[in-house]
């Protein structure tokens, strides 16, 4: 039930059939309520120059847009770099360094998914974790960070840096902001974005299957997609057509009872995951599970030559 009523909630706030409208329109006056506050805090805010590169990957939508991906491709072409991320649904508070170059210091229930995924990808990054992104700036400065990745900093408006913005593939039928949409800020927010990037446009997604770290050409026949991400509904195009799903909320950490429930229910299934399920599905032993490794891939005309000039404005700056 608890997934039906996610399902539903994704629907409405993307793609609302007649019924999801209505509701929508029904909730605007709080929407409007909620767009003044947005405009005020961004008015508002005085910008803090750290005397470091600090470059946004994030969207403005609710739910993951391929930030992850992204930050990974972007941050790995840097040396001494630190990725820095609130660390969602992670079981710990407050700052955390989960992994400085390569060795991962902290457990996936101190981190969150998203950043052990990370960890894991950029074995020559650091990665931190806090609910405070200045006061990990500061720390991935202590650390002798020369360049930050920010996870998802686009409502930073207190923070200089380099903001890079996502746009869907498939933009949300739903143009409005929370609680009537899926917008955190309304769609003109785009054109504050020191940069913007369209999936399918710009960059593409890429998918190679895993299964005991190898890569499978020809998958089974009877598949399950097991996940905990937001909007699951776009990775099935990647699948096979009958694949079956068992989606949960973004973020969810997954039980052993639920895992038996679904073992039982699905007992003739191949489960299929994505990597940043995985990393919370390894330690229940899962046997024959295949893991989606999803890259991005740039087209060859995307040029990124603003961001190097930013950069370089503060390597000058340091010398």
């Amino acid at each position: 039930m608890k997934q039906k009523i996610f399902l539903w909630v994704e629907d409405y706030l993307f793609y609302p059939n007649f019924f999801q409208r209505v509701i929508s329109f029904i909730l605007l006056p709080l929407t409007f309520v909620y767009m003044l506050v947005i405009a005020l805090k961004r008015a508002s805010a005085k910008q803090i120059d750290f005397g470091i590169p600090v470059i946004s990957v994030g969207n403005i939508i609710v739910g993951g847009s391929g930030k992850t991906p992204l930050t990974i491709e972007l941050a790995r072409k840097y040396e001494n770099v630190a990725v820095i991320l609130r660390g969602y649904a992670r079981e710990s508070k407050g700052l955390f360094v989960i992994s400085q170059k390569g060795k991962i210091l902290e457990d996936v229930k101190t981190s969150g998914d998203e950043a052990m995924l990370l960890s894991k990808a950029l074995p020559n990054a650091t990665v931190i974790v806090s609910e405070d992104r200045k006061k990990a700036i500061l720390k991935a400065k202590e650390l002798g960070c020369k360049i930050v990745f920010l996870d998802d900093g686009f409502s930073k408006y207190d923070i200089k840096k380099f903001d890079i913005l996502i746009r869907p593939k498939i933009e949300p039928t739903n143009i409005f902001c929370l609680p009537s949409g899926g917008y955190r800020e309304p769609k003109m927010a785009y054109s504050f974005a020191d940069l913007e990037l369209k999936e399918g446009v710009d960059f593409r997604r890429v998918v190679t299957f895993v299964k005991d770290d190898e890569i499978i050409n020809v998958l089974p026949l009877k598949l399950l997609f097991l996940t905990a991400i937001s909007k699951p509904k776009r990775v099935l195009e990647f699948l096979p057509k009958g694949t079956k799903m068992e989606a949960f909320e973004d973020h969810h950490d997954f039980t052993k009872e639920e895992l038996e429930t679904i073992k039982e229910k699905y007992k003739d299934y191949t489960i299929v995951t994505t990597s940043k399920d995985f990393v919370k599905l390894q330690k229940f032993d899962l046997k024959d599970i295949i893991l989606m490794d999803l890259k991005l891939e740039f087209e060859h005309n995307l040029k990124f030559d603003l961001m190097d000039e930013y950069i370089k404005s503060y390597e000058s700056f340091s010398n």
